[in-house]
């Protein structure tokens, strides 16, 4: 498997800045067998039927995106050097990891100050981010950043144009609760309360598990040969509930299908054992077509970027001859792509 084997023509206008509105009147591509129908989120219940499973991610994005100010005093005065942070994920000594731009205006041991009440030392500094010690821990924390940050718009949205406060409800799911996340599970971002209760009332049921999404998701795959990528590393848990509901769906008959590859990610990462099973820790699984999956029935997610792991990932679910109609449907009918952009609802032949 080579890397240009993932890749196809995306046309720039196809990236969606913004999502649709409401949430679930966004398109939507369902591919079952060699058919492809055109509808929209809001006609998932169609699809979908007693007894089937939606896995859901509840991670919550953090304002992770800080503008600060860096101030020193030399022979010719006061300078100043205005510094902008991507907050990365917390470490067990208190810090936290973050990009830094750019890293080479602070020192370590500088402070850089992002409002009256939120600040960081830069403690240490290693392949090419700082590990930052704030002012501030806890609930107090939380207020100052979610005061002070911004959402993490993904790259192919901020080259567009700057975060803002419809960032703070348009990029966080319904159903976030535990934060953690620098950037969102997209494919849920397309349910809504109303969709929610209308897939409750079919006798869809829902399992909750968490996958601090992290700016790796991001990293571009840099090998021809995909199988010697080293994927990133994200925290995630599977509850032993989780765990149950999951192995009680299978056995009763029922599809268990994941709302986005984080969720997909997880759970097949607490299957490697050839069944489901509680899970708590860190996961660099890399699924790529030849992929044995253990618990994946089907796949709900968003449209993906060429030569991305998320393209194989899918690939590996539907077969690659079978993505590479599909994609070219959707580029042809403009369905609109990335996180922000129009969904699929992906399955495969059972077995």
């Amino acid at each position: 498997m080579k890397l240009s084997d993932f890749d196809f023509d995306l046309p720039d206008g196809l990236i969606a800045t913004r999502p649709a509105r409401p949430r679930s009147s966004a398109r939507l591509l369902v591919a079952e067998g060699d058919a492809i129908t055109d509808a929209h989120v809001f006609d998932l219940p169609q699809w979908l039927r007693a007894g089937d499973r939606l896995i859901l991610n509840d991670t919550k994005v953090i304002p992770a995106r800080l503008q600060g100010l860096r101030r020193r005093m030399s022979d010719a005065g006061e300078t100043e050097a205005r510094i902008e942070v991507t907050l990365l994920e917390p470490q067990a000594d208190g810090t936290w990891a973050a990009l830094i731009k750019p890293l080479k205006k602070v020192r370590d041991g500088e402070e850089i100050r992002f409002s009256n009440d939120l600040s960081a030392i830069l403690e240490a500094r290693e392949a090419g981010q700082g590990k930052l010690r704030f002012n501030l821990s806890g609930e107090d924390f939380d207020a100052a950043l979610n005061a002070a940050g911004a959402m993490p718009l993904p790259p192919y949205i901020a080259a567009k144009r700057a975060a803002d406060d419809r960032d703070r409800e348009d990029y966080q799911t319904v159903w976030a609760r535990n934060s953690g996340a620098v950037a969102a599970p997209t494919a849920s971002l397309h349910f809504d309360d109303a969709l929610l209760a209308v897939l409750r009332e079919k006798g869809v049921t829902f399992s909750h598990v968490t996958l601090h999404v992290g700016a790796g998701t991001f990293l571009p795959v840099k090998v021809e040969d995909v199988t010697r990528h080293k994927m990133h590393g994200e925290w995630g848990e599977v509850s032993e509930t989780a765990a149950t509901e999951i192995a009680a769906t299978r056995a009763a008959g029922g599809r268990v299908i994941p709302v986005g590859t984080t969720a997909l990610r997880l759970i097949e990462t607490a299957a490697r054992g050839g069944r489901i099973a509680p899970f708590r820790g860190v996961t660099d699984i890399f699924i790529y077509p030849g992929f044995t999956f253990h618990v994946t029935d089907a796949l709900m997610t968003n449209f993906h970027l060429p030569k991305s792991t998320l393209m194989m990932l899918v690939s590996a679910l539907m077969a690659p001859e079978r993505i590479r109609r599909i994609y070219d449907h959707a580029v042809a009918a403009e369905y609109r792509f990335f996180s922000y952009g129009d969904a699929s609802l992906l399955l495969p032949p059972r077995g």
